[in-house]
């Protein structure tokens, strides 16, 4: 009933049901050619998509809100409603109205979430789209993740320290989690991902490995290489669970699950992720500026969303460090061979995902054409691999299976380019059934003996501009204009009376019909299912597809790798287990290719024997300080993850962390202060680090007093250098760090070189030996647009202060402002006073002085003014 006391209709009975089975999602219901969404659902869906608002039972005290799209348009939509952050439960027609007996059956085929994304008009195809789970049990965490259109599933057990780190190198579109756990949504709310909450049930381990093992189709998990009993198998049980439960449909694809261990990669936090700017910019969020921008020469998806993975993931190996270097070399020493490759790569489509699609059931007859035609360049490709030395390549081009019975089957049954649904039908080739062939013949034929029907009643009843005409109402008719009814014979029988023409059929015209529109429904059901039948019979060959799927997009990777070092100028670096760092002429990779040919400044990086471990950089903002540590790891990242690296030669040892404390924000809505967000970072990497590590530090200290950010830096360099002795970059505007050379032995200072003259200041960006003598702060106020007035003030202050102008009580004496207005100048209140102490201070050498000297003439000054 509704809240007016009218009775609901059966079909609003039924969408009311169905939404109370699907709650927490929209709810798009099928209507005839439309999607209809009711209630709330409809206000939302008309704000979101900009339709129109319109409601049902508009003359009823409470007329039910309404509004809809056509169904060719789902795609369309439903891409708007998923990024806007809305799930939606799909309710389809399950059976044909002409055969139902009463309402159309109706059921949820799918929920779509943005973890659950297997259609291509839904996903960017050069980007993963994971699903993640998270399991909190008594002493690990357990995470898994899952990629629903390629069928790649991964588990892992992790702890709360690196728990934020996994999932921003996983970055997944949804994570699922036992509701009420708020602790973890205040730990990952900040992260781009939807978190859905789930039932705790969902989440039993006995029940979960259960489901596992269920779906494998074995007794236990010891063949994945999982242990029984873990965090991480309970996460992966209920991660499967919430995907059989939103697909409504069978998920063959996911027929493997692989551990990942966090010792086989170099980690990067969180932070240093944002920092270096692996996949986004930190100011726009954007992939253009980033790493990845710059590096991408794939031409497939699948290498473009494994190059992701790549950079994400580098490796710790040096075998398999050096694996890839052999293949990268190999080819960029083959230019010829490596454009013909990838110009046959460019030609295949996305297998991985097609693969999905033709697993679970939704492929359509177009998919498998473009998988037929896929596979059609393999052959080619594997020849074109042969007799590679590289032995990562021989690997590959044995692992590329043509699947040659697959494309046969493809080829011999579907026509080369199929209509997208199969109810335009036309989809299997002639010549293939006998059976469809005949019935084809019959409904062309009868729509032959239709229009010849139609000619001969023309001629015999005297009406020249009688027409033929079709309608579901009643099927085929003979239209007559009013102006020759007359002439119509009396066996015709009349269906429809118009304003100018009268509509009638014939036993004979119905007769004729019923064989045609029967021959036409025949084909479309035998069509139907043959499709239906070959598509199953490929999903069987997932495996084999998958397989070859994911070898061809690390060879799209490999050949993008060497085009990139072929055409940028990149070298191979040389791989050590030594913690060292000697890269001559390296250039940072983005800057280098977004700026013009031979502008950017390369520089030397060196650390380690004989040059230290501990660089301490001074020199001026804006002069390129960042941007050269930034470049140290960029280019350790990238040597590490196979690539070539933009320099003119490289020793690079190998690290097993890359730790970036650059820049500052506020985390206002954490409650932390810029200070508190650069010294929780830099706890972590003081904790963490190891000798193996390389750690960049960007400005440490500058978020408090003066003398507390000094303490602060002077005691983590001391600590990095004398504990934890890892590789460290640290690029700072506190000149007194310039003195721990002298204490610290494997401590070099280096700074940005300036070039002064006539009171213009050049940056040169070159990094040279010693300590910088200038800050030329001012200097860099002026390029930023600082007025004039403000500019020559400080100017005036600075020079002030660096004369040491103290007054009688020991403290600066800045002078007084100058009034434009006024013609006469003011005075200061202090004279030039003198005194003892002053001219001893001004006598000291500081710049010989150690600390503690300087400490100890600091308590003899006091004294003797007191």
């Amino acid at each position: 009933m509704t809240k007016s006391g009218k009775k609901l209709t059966p079909m609003m009975e039924r969408y009311l049901e169905v939404k109370r089975q699907n709650p927490g999602t929209l709810l798009l219901f099928r209507m005839g050619d439309f999607y209809e969404l009711f209630h709330e659902d409809a206000e939302i869906a008309a704000r979101i998509l900009g339709i129109t608002l319109t409601s049902r039972d508009k003359t009823s005290s409470n007329p039910v809100p309404m509004a809809g799209f056509p169904h060719h348009s789902l795609d369309n939509y439903l891409y708007k409603l998923i990024h806007a952050g809305y799930r939606a439960s799909i309710c389809d027609q399950v059976e044909d109205p002409k055969k139902a007996k009463g309402m159309v059956k109706r059921e949820v085929t799918r929920v779509v979430t943005p973890g659950t994304l297997t259609d291509d008009a839904l996903l960017d195809p050069h980007e993963n789209n994971f699903l993640a789970s998270i399991y909190f049990g008594k002493t690990n965490i357990g995470l898994a993740w899952l990629e629903l259109s390629t069928g790649r599933f991964v588990t892992s057990n992790t702890t709360a320290e690196h728990l934020v780190d996994e999932l921003a190198r996983i970055h997944p579109s949804e994570c699922i989690f036992a509701e009420g756990n708020t602790a973890l949504q205040n730990a990952v709310g900040h992260l781009d991902t939807m978190l859905t909450e789930r039932p705790p049930w969902s989440f039993a381990e006995g029940e979960s490995e259960k489901r596992l093992l269920d779906h494998f189709g074995t007794k236990t998990l010891e063949g994945f290489n999982l242990q029984t009993g873990t965090p991480a198998i309970t996460a992966a049980g209920a991660l499967l669970e919430y995907v059989q439960e939103t697909q409504k449909s069978s998920i063959p694809h996911i027929n493997q699950i692989e551990p990942y261990e966090r010792g086989d990669r170099l980690l990067i936090d969180e932070a240093t992720r944002r920092s270096l700017e692996l996949t986004r910019t930190i100011r726009e969020g954007k992939r253009e500026g980033s790493l990845i921008s710059v590096l991408d020469e794939t031409v497939t998806s699948m290498g473009a969303r494994l190059l992701t993975d790549w950079i994400a993931n580098p490796l710790t190996s040096l075998s398999q460090i050096e694996s890839r270097l052999d293949a990268v070399e190999e080819l960029s020493q083959n230019p010829v061979l490596c454009s013909e490759v990838r110009e046959q790569l460019a030609k295949t489509y996305d297998l991985q995902r097609l693969t999905a699609r033709i697993a679970t059931g939704r492929a359509s007859a177009r998919d498998l054409s473009f998988l037929a035609q896929t596979l059609a360049l393999l052959p080619k490709l594997k020849a074109k691999l042969a007799g590679r030395k590289a032995a990562l390549l021989q690997t590959l081009e044995a692992g590329i299976d043509l699947c040659a019975e697959v494309r046969s089957d493809i080829e011999t049954m579907i026509i080369e380019d199929p209509p997208l649904t199969l109810n335009e039908g036309g989809v299997i080739r002639p010549g293939f059934s006998e059976e469809l062939d005949e019935l084809r013949s019959l409904s062309k034929g009868g729509k032959e003996w239709i229009a010849g029907y139609r000619n001969e009643e023309s001629e015999r009843i005297g009406i020249p501009n009688l027409k033929v005409g079709y309608n579901k109402v009643f099927g085929y008719y003979l239209e007559v204009s009013a102006a020759h009814a007359a002439k119509v014979p009396d066996h015709y029988i009349r269906k429809q009376t118009l304003k100018n023409q009268e509509r009638y059929i014939t036993p004979e015209l119905k007769e004729y019909e019923e064989k045609v529109l029967k021959a036409e429904d025949r084909a479309v059901e035998l069509e139907q299912s043959m499709f239906d039948e070959l598509r199953e019979r490929v999903a069987k060959e997932a495996p084999r597809t998958q397989k070859t799927a994911e070898i061809l997009a690390q060879i799209d990777v490999l050949f993008g790798l060497a085009h990139l070092a072929t055409h940028a100028g990149y070298t191979r670096p040389e791989m050590t287990e030594e913690p060292v760092l000697d890269i001559r002429e390296s250039r940072h990779p983005v800057l280098d290719r977004l700026q013009p040919s031979g502008e950017f400044v390369p520089n030397d990086v060196l650390l380690g024997e004989p040059y230290g471990r501990v660089q301490i950089i001074t020199g001026p903002n804006m002069a390129g300080k960042s941007t050269y540590i930034r470049q140290a790891a960029l280019l350790t990242l990238m040597a590490q993850m196979g690539s070539f690296i933009p320099a003119s030669e490289a020793r690079i040892g190998i690290a097993d962390r890359i730790f970036a404390r650059v820049g500052a924000s506020d985390e206002l809505s954490k409650g932390q202060s810029t200070f508190m967000v650069e010294m929780t970072e830099a706890a972590r990497i003081l904790n963490s680090a190891s000798e193996r590590s390389l750690v960049i530090l960007d400005e440490i200290g500058r978020g408090t007093s003066t003398y507390d950010g000094i303490s602060l830096a002077w005691s983590m360099t001391e600590f990095l250098h004398d504990q934890i002795k890892a590789r460290t970059l640290f690029a700072t505007h506190y000149h007194e760090l310039t003195e721990l050379t002298q204490t610290l032995k494997q401590a070099s200072n280096w700074n940005v070189a300036v070039h002064e003259q006539d009171g213009e200041i050049v940056f040169l960006h070159k990094i040279v030996e010693g300590s910088a003598n200038k800050s030329y702060g001012i200097h860099v106020a002026r390029l930023a647009g600082i007025p004039d007035q403000v500019i020559q003030r400080a100017n005036q202050i600075l020079s002030t202060l660096e004369k040491d102008h103290i007054d009688e009580s020991g403290q600066t004496t800045i002078p007084p402002r100058v009034d434009k207005k006024s013609s006469h100048q003011q005075l200061s209140l202090f004279g030039n006073t003198t005194h003892p102490v002053l001219d001893e201070i001004r006598d000291l050498n500081v710049d010989e002085m150690t600390p503690l000297a300087a400490l100890e003439e600091l308590y003899r000054i006091r004294e003797q003014l007191n």
